[in-house]
């Protein structure tokens, strides 16, 4: 079966392929800011559908699209990509040593039919210092992911715990994933095509 991937993530990516899944990746180029909601859950599953809907229309009903978006609730607030280094660096002063909620939404559809569903995951940031803030914004990897954080990447050390599924912070949660394949009648097994 065809696999797309509708994200231009690296980790989710990564995350499909350490899956035994080797998608095509093809992006949607959608503007984000045409969906808005003041719930992260609803906005994360609303820009994955509009992602997978957008790719879905150019690669055909033939083909299992994945969507995913990614959003983080903290502090009465919805973060997703920081604007900037400044935005980055102010971000990780507020939440160094609180919690925050990584909402991530997933959507996939084949043969027009389609299922969508968000995961969460509680994510507690250590207590860094303006040093270790300034030389991690310093490298670029926050500047591109939702909440100015990656749990595996260089802000992994940053990330003292989280509660739920790992996977779900790298951007895919693999147990919803399998559950929504199977809900389009699609075994999990029988997307490994990876050696």
């Amino acid at each position: 079966m065809r696999v797309v991937l509708a994200s231009q993530s690296p980790a989710r990516l990564a995350t499909l392929r350490s899956a035994g899944i080797e998608p095509e990746v093809v992006v949607s180029g959608v503007d984000e800011e045409q969906v808005q909601s003041t719930d992260p859950a609803n906005l994360a599953a609303a820009l994955a559908q509009l992602k997978c809907r957008t790719v879905a229309e150019q690669v055909g009903a033939d083909a299992l699209v994945i969507g995913c978006d990614s959003v983080l609730a903290f502090d009465g607030e919805i973060l997703g990509k920081p604007t900037g280094p400044d935005d980055a660096a102010a971000r990780w002063r507020r939440m160094r040593g609180s919690s925050g909620v990584l909402h991530t939404g997933h959507c996939v559809r084949l043969h027009g039919e389609e299922f969508v569903e968000a995961a969460a995951t509680v994510v507690h940031f250590a207590d860094v210092t303006d040093a270790e803030i300034d030389a991690y914004v310093a490298t670029g990897e926050p500047l591109h992911v939702a909440g100015a954080f990656t749990i595996d990447g260089l802000g992994g050390a940053f990330v003292r715990g989280i509660e739920g599924d790992h996977h779900n912070v790298v951007g895919l949660s693999l147990p919803l994933l399998r559950d929504l394949v199977g809900d389009l009648g699609v075994p999990w097994h029988t997307l490994w095509n990876r050696a």
